[in-house]
């Protein structure tokens, strides 16, 4: 199996960060707009990105301020089974927020696309956590 990585450093705190991958506004802000998701162990998150794709996904465990995880249970063939995970790590007063995408059967176009796409909303992450404003994805996009 493959997984994707990224690690990028947020002047932000970890329960604010935290708020940002859990809770349903704060992946509008920085992932995509057409968000639905609650935080809370076991529920289905959807996630869509115009007509291309919806992605549902199983929250699979959150320790609050340091880990998220999610399963992805239908969407995109290659994204079914694969799994999200968010570590953080409280370094005074910065998170750093180690990403992963794993569990991928295979090495093809769509793992190399995605893990460009994924490098984009990291930096929207920070972005949004720093800032308030991120890069998300949206119908006009």
């Amino acid at each position: 199996m493959h997984e994707l990585k990224h690690l990028v450093v947020i002047n932000a705190p970890a329960d604010a960060v935290y708020r940002a991958i859990a809770e349903q506004a704060g992946l509008a802000g920085w992932w995509t707009t057409d968000t639905v998701a609650e935080p809370a162990v076991d529920s289905i998150a959807e996630v869509r990105f115009g007509d291309r794709y919806l992605n549902r996904m199983r929250i699979a465990r959150l320790d609050p301020d340091s880990h998220v995880e999610w399963v992805c249970l239908d969407g995109d063939r290659e994204w079914i089974d694969t799994t999200f995970t968010f570590d953080l790590e409280a370094r005074g007063d910065q998170t750093i927020v180690r990403f992963e995408h794993g569990n991928w059967r295979h090495k093809k176009d769509f793992f190399a696309n995605c893990n460009t796409h994924w490098g984009a909303y990291m930096r929207s992450l920070k972005s949004y956590c720093e800032t308030g404003t991120g890069d998300p994805f949206t119908d006009n996009d």
